[in-house]
């Protein structure tokens, strides 16, 4: 079996009605994975599909969409190690003694 034919089979059992550019799809995963780290290209190609089904994408506008994570990926410059300068490593309050049941919560 081929990964055409994965993809064919895959597709059925997912129920899923999908065009698949697998060499830009494995393309895009290797560039993320050697970029970034070996997790971003599975973490990729997934946000990749879920950004092209959320807009109904046609082949053309996945390709944009895969180029611009492209473009992400081929700058990426931090180490996979690297701290992310936005998270904030306070210590957090232990309020498990308080009871949270009626806490109403805005969404």
């Amino acid at each position: 079996m081929n990964l055409h034919d994965w993809i064919d089979e895959l597709a059925d059992v997912l129920d899923v009605e999908a065009e698949v550019d697998e060499g830009l799809v494995n393309d895009l995963s290797k560039l993320a994975a050697e970029n970034v780290e070996r997790a971003a290209g599975a973490v990729t190609a997934y946000l990749l599909g879920v950004a092209a089904g959320v807009r109904g994408a046609d082949p053309e506008e996945v390709e944009q969409l895969a180029a611009r994570a492209q473009s992400l990926a081929e700058g990426w410059d931090r180490p996979a190690d690297a701290p992310d300068l936005v998270d904030v490593y306070d210590d957090v309050p232990d309020d498990s003694s308080v009871d949270h049941s009626h806490d109403v919560y805005a969404g």
